[in-house]
């Protein structure tokens, strides 16, 4: 394959402090980014593409979501947790269709994509759909069927490892995704870490999300649920744990034992009147936190450049302290800690040789991001995601000069509106 430079940029490059700002040109040979230099003569045989007055930035990753509730935007709006969940979201979900499922999914991946998103991982409930999805979008993902009961050993663990055979890829790979410790009984959740060994996989679980789910668990179990998942053994480097927005300090300390990662999303957790993870006293006892949206039905975008702001911002609130989670800390969350949380620490969420080429250019002349006081902190204080031009993943081009090129835009718009207006009304 011919390689492809990307120059006259300015590339994010992360550093021991932080971040800098780097005129150079990105060269990218299949799929990876085989150099940064500062040497401007194209060579032969390479595609040039002009990044003049752009920000050439890694992709994010969206580290929990549900894809094929994309299309259960503001559907349920503006209830509590309980009544969002079980009195709305779970009865739709009855009635839906794989059709459904999959435009919705398709939905989602081109507000990701023009959003700068190139990586999300995914707990989701119709066989093949996301998989589907994300295979004519051409992002990656790690791909999760969530499972629920009594035993694993049931038809969704079937389907997911059906899943795992006819999908996994370099761009596609799966996650065992029991549900949360409310909806799966301690013997399912003991099967998932005997399979998660034998089969070397990431796990992904909602924890200590609502107060409901705190009470019932030491009712439950005389435990919190973090407290119980540690003891049954399931925490390890391996375990994501999103949301974790009611753990106490002793839970904290248990995560951070354990090497487990935690996903917060602060949008979701806010709109659902959950309230706000202590973020800040997991970053200083060295927990890895990355950034999650959540689906479009509990956060309304899975607009990632969104997340990052408000995760900003609310921390510095509820902390009265301005100076909490800077510019690069909030970056990190939704790139170099995302990475580290699936296990591809150096090949994902930065810009550096040897790295996959999953690449973001970023206007650099929209008004939010103008002047360029501080192009750093605009990424997390002033970007809104409009700013994205041009989106790479794995050394492909899937957004060129905000065009989409592998997917129908407006055939997706037609059948999500017509099968919404079939199933949610």
């Amino acid at each position: 394959m011919k390689k492809i430079r990307i120059k006259n940029g300015l590339v994010l490059v992360r550093t021991d402090s932080g971040y800098e700002l780097k005129k150079a040109d990105v060269i990218v040979k299949d799929n990876i980014i085989e150099k940064i230099t500062e040497n401007a003569e194209a060579k032969a045989g390479e595609e040039t593409v002009d990044a003049t007055g752009k920000l050439v930035m890694p992709g994010l990753i969206n580290n929990h979501t549900h894809l094929y509730m994309t299309a259960m935007r503001n559907f349920a709006d503006d209830l509590a947790f309980d009544d969002w969940l079980f009195g709305k979201i779970m009865p739709a979900e009855d009635k839906l269709s794989d059709e459904f499922a999959y435009y919705s999914c398709l939905l989602g991946t081109m507000e990701m994509l023009e959003s700068g998103t190139t990586c999300f991982m995914d707990m989701h409930m119709f066989k093949n759909q996301s998989c589907k999805a994300v295979e004519t979008s051409g992002m990656r993902a790690y791909i999760g069927r969530c499972v629920v009961g009594e035993d694993l050993y049931a038809e969704r663990f079937a389907e997911a490892l059906g899943e795992q055979e006819d999908y996994e890829s370099d761009r596609i790979k799966f996650v065992l995704s029991p549900h949360a410790i409310y909806s799966c009984s301690t013997k399912l959740l003991e099967q998932i870490i005997v399979e998660a060994e034998k089969r070397n996989m990431l796990k992904q679980i909602h924890a200590s999300e609502s107060d409901n789910e705190i009470k019932n668990s030491l009712a439950e179990f005389g435990k919190r649920p973090i407290e119980y998942l540690a003891d049954m053994g399931i925490l390890d480097k391996k375990t994501l744990l999103a949301h974790c927005v009611k753990v106490n300090d002793n839970e904290i300390e248990i995560i951070k034992a354990k090497k487990s990662s935690v996903v917060t999303n602060p949008a979701s957790n806010l709109k659902l009147g959950n309230g706000v993870a202590p973020v800040v006293s997991m970053l200083n006892k060295g927990v890895n936190v990355c950034l999650g949206t959540d689906s479009a039905a509990s956060n309304n975008t899975l607009n990632m450049f969104r997340e990052m702001g408000i995760f900003s911002l609310i921390h510095k609130g509820v902390n009265f302290d301005s100076s909490v989670l800077p510019s690069s800390v909030v970056i990190d969350t939704a790139t170099v800690n995302a990475a580290k949380a699936v296990g591809m620490e150096g090949k994902l969420g930065e810009i550096k040789e040897g790295a996959l080429a999953d690449l973001v250019l970023i206007d650099l002349n929209r008004l939010s991001l103008f002047p360029h006081n501080n192009i750093v902190s605009s990424l997390s204080n002033s970007a809104n995601g409009t700013e994205v031009s041009s989106v790479m993943v794995d050394g492909k081009w899937v957004m060129r000069n905000n065009e989409y090129l592998k997917l129908d835009k407006e055939k997706i718009l037609y059948e999500v509106d017509r099968l919404a207006k079939k199933y949610l009304n």
